[in-house]
């Protein structure tokens, strides 16, 4: 639990970082961290104005049984298939913190307070199911303040625009290249037209497009350093950034064009650009640089605990980083590019690893909820 000492010592870089016009929000849920009081004690001390989780996040929280123990019981009497008790539990767990952060939804006009829950990643490739299971999280969540996960692959795209046009809040994930992020902002602005041809109020559909940052590094950075030249070492740790801020200028001229102007009128919302993925993974690095670096009015930072916990304890948040930083960020690609490291082929690649890391979390927590299922005399279907 923070104390108010601590939450007084470390206020400065955070509300900075809030003042900027950055939205921090927390990468992480579990039932513990909900019934502990800590969730709502990030919301009181950290600046801390939404939730995001994922298959990895649930699998990490339920697959430890600590917690749901109670609820577990009463699913297994009752009998229910595995798919259905790993609905249950984390909707209830996304439900509850949706209450936690209702005050801070209804204070914000719905732009925060968010908390968001993602579609089964076995669904990634299929847009008809992705929008049924859309449909389906919202109905059992039943909270102003949800937001349904869609990845962004291409049959995510069509399923963005069906379900921002039911009049849902999406928030769209694993992007990774600049021109999947064009197509996801095309997709939201598809989607905001279709609510307002079924005359839905589009001032209460809210969306972010969750940019991922860390895992280009990760990549980029294990290519150059093969290569070994100066060159290629002295390129290390800026591919991610470089992307980031092109993504942020893509935004802008989207954000500007006659298309969103005549949908602004009408009462719509922007898709804010999300950072994800934000927690450094080189130890070589600053850990709060992609904090520090990708500050920019109207964005979303998603953090796990470390690094808010960096951010509160050294971070250095200066202003804008990202919008005076363009023609770098092209020359940075540029240079990756002349080396023979394929950008297109590294977000491919990225995209389809992360869809794939989630199917096995999510297959992870399935298997260890059926464990415990069937430890209670139960066979899980």
């Amino acid at each position: 639990m923070i104390t108010v000492t601590q939450a007084t010592a470390t206020a400065g870089a955070l509300k900075r970082l809030s003042d900027e016009g950055v939205s921090i929000w927390l990468d992480d849920l579990s039932r513990r961290r909900i019934e502990s009081g800590g969730l709502a004690g990030l919301v009181a001390t950290r600046n801390v104005v939404g939730v995001t989780t994922n298959p990895s996040i649930f699998q990490a929280a339920i697959g430890s049984g600590v917690g749901y123990e109670e609820q577990l019981a009463d699913l297994a009497v009752r009998g229910v298939t595995v798919d259905e008790a790993v609905r249950m539990m984390t909707t209830a767990d996304v439900r509850a913190a949706a209450d936690v952060l209702r005050p801070v939804y209804e204070a914000s006009g719905g732009r925060d307070g968010r908390v968001s829950i993602e579609v089964d990643p076995r669904l990634a490739h299929d847009t008809a199911a992705t929008v049924a299971e859309a449909r389906q999280l919202a109905w059992l969540v039943d909270r102003p303040n949800v937001m349904i996960k869609i990845p962004a692959t291409k049959a995510g795209l069509p399923a963005i625009t069906e379900v921002i046009g039911a009049g849902i809040s999406v928030n769209v994930t694993l992007i990774f290249s600049l021109e999947r992020y064009r197509e996801v902002m095309d997709a939201y602005l598809a989607g905001l037209e279709k609510a307002r041809t079924a005359g839905l109020g589009l001032s209460a559909i809210h969306s972010v497009a969750s940019f991922f940052v860390s895992r280009v590094d990760s990549e980029i950075d294990k290519r150059l350093t093969l290569l070994g030249t100066d060159e290629a070492l002295a390129l290390k740790g800026r591919a991610a950034l470089a992307n980031a801020r092109l993504a942020y200028e893509a935004y802008e001229q989207v954000f500007d064009g006659e298309r969103w102007q005549a949908l602004e009128g009408a009462g719509a919302n922007r898709q804010r650009p999300l950072w994800a993925s934000t927690g450094v993974k080189d130890p070589a690095y600053k850990d709060t640089l992609y904090v520090d670096e990708l500050v920019a009015p109207g964005t979303v930072n998603t953090m796990p605990e470390a690094t808010l916990n960096a951010v509160a304890d050294h971070g250095d948040v200066r202003g804008d980083t990202v919008t005076g930083g363009y023609d770098r960020a092209r020359a940075d690609l540029a240079a990756v590019e002349r080396l023979g490291i394929a950008y297109d082929e590294v977000v491919r690649q990225l995209e389809d690893e992360g869809v794939a890391k989630f199917e096995v979390a999510w297959q992870d927590l399935l298997d260890a909820v059926t464990k415990s299922l069937n430890s209670k005399g139960v066979d899980a279907a």
